[in-house]
């Protein structure tokens, strides 16, 4: 059913600016980061096709003369179905009424692995039905997920949310960033409940406060979109700074920040550097703009010194490609060698 080594590829997310404000009706901004997650189809000779997922403790295998032999006709009829479900637990084997969490993934992955063997070149229609899996995935995680991250990872770039609207916007400059895990657990839950609490004790204050972040997600919008239009200037970048510092305090005073993200912030600012939480806060992770005037050096230098403070931390670009598929040849080396040696 397949002739050759296959990759597929789809990229990470952040949040912009938004955070919280979002809960409360207001426009969130989240943005595809060129951290991506690889999956390889590979072909053997042993008449199987097998699902190896370490991470989550998934290893499953099917006879691929008993796959050509199924009538894969329903997956042609587009939308995700109760029925479309049902089907491809037979073909995964599942017992019936069986309704484990982790066998999402399973059923995820026999729908990509079936229609990729069909036809290798994926529509519009395709990628929704890609980003309506995907987005079941999520519901097992979160229960009631907003459908961001699902929808960001499918056709990346950027996009604007408010209140269940997702709308795709203009793809956004390649802007170069560093993600820092700061590796502090935190619930999210809580924290939107505590931002909830904190509104209705205090509404004549944290209500204006999520209006302003408001405005900081549509200023930032008005902006990325003057980059795409022409070509970037150093003004830009010094209004997507201060909008990141603005965003900050407004995080802290709505209670969802943390020492350690004041840490993360203080560093950066030690190496001229501007830097917010993403997210739910509470610890978690920060994003940091990087100016392409930034020498490496400098970089380097900033990366050291949130290392020093016990975070992990990438630099990485936003605004990446979604869904994918590659060559081996066009992989970095790194990548090619967990993927198997390719």
């Amino acid at each position: 059913m397949l002739s050759e080594v296959l990759l597929v590829s789809a990229p990470g997310k952040v949040i912009l600016h938004g955070e919280h404000a979002v809960v409360h009706g207001k426009v969130a901004l989240a943005v595809s980061l060129n951290m991506r997650t690889y999956l390889q189809l590979q072909p053997h000779s042993n008449g199987k096709v097998g699902l190896n997922l370490p991470n989550i403790g998934i290893k499953r295998a099917w006879d691929v003369a008993r796959l050509q032999l199924l009538d894969t006709n329903f997956l042609e009829q587009g939308d995700i179905t109760p029925e479309k479900v049902e089907k491809l637990k037979e073909v995964a084997g599942f017992p019936e009424g069986c309704a484990k969490h982790d066998h999402m993934a399973v059923l995820v992955f026999l729908y990509l692995y079936l229609s990729i063997c069909r036809k290798q070149r994926w529509t519009s229609e395709d990628l929704e039905l890609i980003n309506k899996w995907a987005f079941r995935g999520e519901m097992v995680t979160h229960g009631n997920p907003s459908g961001v991250d699902n929808a960001v990872s499918t056709w990346g770039g950027a996009l604007r949310y408010q209140q269940g609207k997702i709308s795709l916007l203009k793809r956004p400059p390649a802007l170069k960033i560093l993600l820092t895990n700061t590796k502090v657990p935190r619930s999210t839950k809580a924290l939107v409940l505590g931002v909830r609490n904190r509104l209705l004790k205090f509404p004549d204050i944290v209500a204006p406060l999520l209006t302003s972040i408001d405005a900081i997600s549509l200023e930032c919008e008005r902006v990325l979109g003057e980059m795409v239009a022409a070509t970037p200037a150093p003004e830009h970048y010094l209004v997507l700074e201060e909008l990141m510092d603005m965003n900050q305090h407004h995080l802290n005073a709505l209670g969802v920040g943390h020492t350690s993200l004041d840490q993360l912030c203080q560093v950066t600012m030690a190496h001229g550097l501007h830097s917010k939480l993403t997210g739910a806060g509470g610890g978690g992770c920060g994003i940091t703009l990087l100016r392409p005037d930034l020498a490496e050096p400098e970089v380097e230098a900033t990366k050291q010194a949130l290392a020093s403070c016990g975070f992990d931390c990438w630099e990485t670009s936003m605004g990446a490609p979604g869904i994918s598929i590659h060559s081996a040849a066009s992989l970095d080396a790194p990548i090619r060698q967990a993927l198997g040696g390719l």
